[in-house]
């Protein structure tokens, strides 16, 4: 194997671990509204406004730990793509210009509302922020299903005259974008978010909260599992190799397994079936599209293929000893965080809001 190829695997992974480990802190950022509203989901009336903000509470302390570490996998993501595949880094972002900014967006107003929300107790400014946070939980993976899909069914790319191999240009516009395929898979991204994040909030929580949520994980996951049954069988037709159809049927396995364990009160099992359930997902996508970066739908000879758009050879060869090195370090703090705070929380660990004078 050619360091070239060693990234594009690398770069998959990176995609594997964003979107494994961010999805489900978007799945809990979108169930605030739902899991954290007065009266809970049968309308108890034990889950007064109070008991519906330490809900709330509940839910962002479960991914308190872990949100800001899990968004390093797409600024990582994006690094290794810039330095290992510059050609496919700059096509991608030109094509991607406004929903990535979107993205960007949609990310910091999330972000501010985790920090934010708590610094005054007024019910008014509590709100504010968990609508930021909602919609940025929703926006944020949209999109990124939205662009990993176009990035794998092709965009209309053409070769300038006299210019090298690697030196497509996209020439579509934010309307080609907007394809059937690629708003599909964002609704499979946002789907697979929500139900991995009803697992985890029913791994993390105990009572009511933790019962509500294996019932949303299970609604969620039947309907994300057929709409991406729906996602993978189009790119396996269109564009599928005998591998992206084993990894897209370990993806349909994993998911129903998941949703069955859920439904057996076995949290833990659920949130791993997920887990390889998003693996599966990626690997597919990167599968279907090797050895290309980005197909192009203008003209096959002018798409961005890994040998086209990859960096000098002592570029991927620096690149692979610096991952050599901190990969493992990585890894190894992020397993150590998850088992420091893997001990289940209720809204008896939620202290009164702090009054200031």
């Amino acid at each position: 194997m050619d360091l070239a190829t060693f990234w594009f695997i690398l770069i998959g992974v990176l995609w594997i671990g964003f979107l494994a480990l961010e999805g489900f802190d978007f799945g809990v950022g979108m169930l605030l509204p739902v899991l954290g509203k007065e009266g809970g989901l049968s309308g108890d009336p034990a889950v007064t406004p109070a008991e519906a903000e330490k809900r709330r509470r509940v839910l962002l302390t479960t991914i308190g730990p872990h949100w800001d570490g899990n968004e390093v996998w797409l600024l990582t993501a994006g690094g290794a793509t810039f330095a290992a595949f510059p050609h496919w880094y700059a096509t991608m972002f030109s094509a991607f210009y406004l929903p990535l900014l979107i993205l960007l967006v949609a990310l910091i107003v999330r972000n501010m509302g985790f920090e934010y929300r708590h610094k005054r107790d007024n019910d008014t400014w509590r709100r504010n922020w968990d609508l930021s946070i909602i919609a940025g939980s929703f926006v944020a993976p949209l999109l990124v299903g939205v662009a990993l899909t176009n990035v794998v069914r092709g965009l209309p790319l053409e070769l300038p005259a006299g210019a090298p191999a690697g030196a497509s240009e996209f020439t579509g516009t934010l309307f080609t974008l907007l394809n059937p395929m690629s708003l599909l898979g964002g609704l499979v991204i946002v789907g697979l978010s929500l139900t991995h994040g009803a697992f985890f909030t029913a791994l993390k929580t105990d009572g009511s909260i933790r019962a509500e949520a294996r019932e949303v994980g299970t609604k969620v996951g039947v309907v994300t599992a057929l709409l991406a049954v729906i996602l993978l069988l189009w790119l396996g037709v269109t564009q599928g190799t005998v591998w992206s159809w084993i990894t897209t049927a370990l993806a349909a396995v994993s998911l129903l397994a998941g949703i069955w364990f859920n439904t057996q009160g076995s949290e833990g099992k659920a949130f791993a079936a997920t887990m390889v359930t998003t693996a599966m997902a990626v690997a597919t996508y990167f599968l279907v599209l090797f050895p290309n970066v980005m197909p192009s739908t203008t003209n096959p000879d002018w798409s961005l293929t890994i040998e086209n758009a990859a960096s000098s050879p002592l570029t991927l060869k620096i690149m692979t000893g610096a991952a050599l090195v901190f990969t493992p370090i990585v890894l190894a703090y992020t397993a150590w965080t998850y088992w420091i705070f893997r001990k289940r929380l209720t809204t008896a660990h939620i202290p009164a809001p702090v009054k200031v004078p």
